[in-house]
């Protein structure tokens, strides 16, 4: 087994050191935030992600993880972990300060032939910046790997124990095979390339997603002016393998810690290196435009006008699963909401409400459904948690000022809505549309669409 240091413990370092130790491997994991790693040390993740806290739990007791917030006089480890925060900058650009940090405080510490390893999603060149630096710093011979992470939030445990793929890159490939060992348990496809392809890697992959998604949303906007199903249009699409129908789902857009700032610093990147990034700008402007037509849907919803209306958004995370607001699309609508002139509660079963209040200081934080629906002439399903999907809507009808459910995720049964008495709205699909049987074909026999009940 490997000695192991991970260095900012986030989502990213977070996980990867806790799911390390889980294989085996003894992991020092390092962070300033004295606060996040005193939460650490109590077994607990300061994050919410499923399955991660019986990681630590177990990591701790049987010491192959322990948790610092400075940095020891030497770290023994032969693999170092960079999993520190990397935002955006406001012209797009990454912001590299924390992994400069993170290299200076740990090249001089650590003993020859050691590994430091990106994870953290960085600029292309920042490999090479970091080699440079690091042989600059330290005493012996420090190799540099990129090994960009693919962990989604709500499931980092899952995709980290069951990976799709490991891509690996670097310049020494004694280096890229000695970090290649580390995820041998896992039984994952493992690319090798030089850096900065493997740095590329992860914007090409998140830029692609991000792509997906703004371009159903396109769709569904033809699809309502059209008649047609945005749902059912997603569903034909992905039955072809060349397609596949994930991040396929029109609704709010892509928000999160990743998807924003990496479109947009891989734009900024091809700008200023002389090429021209329309497709990816075009993908950030139909993100943007859909909480625009979010909020256009809902001011049609209640009558044409959003002043002096009270709107419950259900949800703040900008995903189900995690407590992560980071550019929350829930947020943002409650907010372009609030300015003009609407009365916003927000309901999330996970997100504390002073965290939400941080964010988006005009709304109200509702403890529950019910009391959040107390007036409201809008519910607004923002963030598809489970709870929500599951939630019988019949037990606050006599509590809302109107019966409208806007469905900006499109996941809810509507059928279901609509028997617990709401007026039902959502993305790209006709409001008005007559009800088909939904057939389970067998092999080979057509398949009735256009059902609302999906």
């Amino acid at each position: 087994m490997t000695h192991l240091a991970v260095i900012g413990c986030g989502y990213v370092g977070g996980v990867s050191a806790a799911c390390f130790a889980e294989l085996g491997h003894t992991v020092d994991c390092i962070d300033v935030d004295a606060e996040r790693i005193a939460i650490y040390n109590t077994g607990r993740s300061p994050i919410f992600e499923p399955g991660l806290d019986p990681l630590i739990e177990r990591g701790l007791s049987n010491g192959r993880l322990r948790f610092m917030s400075s940095y020891p006089d030497a770290l023994d480890a032969e693999i170092v972990f960079i999993a520190v925060n990397t935002p955006g900058s406001h012209e797009g650009a990454a912001d590299l300060r924390w992994v400069r940090d993170a290299v200076s405080s740990v090249s001089s510490r650590l003993r020859p032939n050691s590994i430091i390893v990106n994870k953290s999603t960085v600029p292309i060149g920042t490999g090479d910046l970091v080699e440079g630096m690091a042989r600059r710093s330290g005493d012996g011979v420090i190799s540099v790997v990129s090994n960009p992470e693919f962990l989604r939030e709500g499931s980092a445990v899952k995709d980290f124990m069951n990976p799709d793929r490991v891509v690996l890159g670097s310049n020494d490939t004694c280096a890229m095979e000695r970090v290649a060992a580390l995820y041998a348990p896992l039984g994952a496809q493992v690319q090798c390339v030089d850096i900065r392809t493997a740095e590329m890697i992860k914007y090409a992959s998140n830029a692609f997603l991000a792509t997906k998604i703004s371009f159903i949303n396109e769709i569904a906007a033809i699809c309502e002016s059209l008649g047609a199903d945005v749902k059912e249009v997603a569903r034909g699409m992905g039955m072809d393998a060349r397609i596949g129908g994930q991040f396929l789902s029109a609704g709010l857009g892509w928000g999160g810690s990743c998807f924003p700032k990496d479109v947009r610093a891989l734009a900024h990147m091809a700008a200023v290196h002389g090429t021209h990034p329309q497709l990816l700008r075009s993908v950030i402007e139909i993100n943007n435009d859909q909480r625009l037509r979010t909020v256009q849907k809902i001011r049609t919803a209640v009558g044409g006008q959003l002043d002096g209306r009270r709107i419950l958004i259900l949800g703040a995370a900008f995903k189900a699963d995690t407590d992560d607001i980071r550019n929350s699309p829930a947020l943002e609508l409650a907010n372009l909401l609030a300015f003009e002139g609407a009365e916003v509660a927000i309901h999330d079963p996970v997100v504390p409400a002073a965290r939400i209040k941080d964010q988006a200081p005009q709304v109200q934080v509702a403890a529950s459904i019910e009391d959040g629906a107390i007036g409201a002439h809008a519910l607004v399903l923002a963030t598809d948690w489970t709870q929500f999907l599951e939630f019988d809507f019949s037990t606050v009808r006599a509590l809302v000022a109107s019966p409208v459910f806007v469905d900006a995720r499109n996941c809810m049964d509507s059928k279901s809505v609509r028997r617990a008495g709401f007026d039902y709205f959502c993305i790209g699909r006709p409001s008005l549309q007559l009800s088909a049987s939904t057939i389970d074909p067998g092999p080979g026999e057509l398949v009735l669409s256009g059902s609302v009940g999906s």
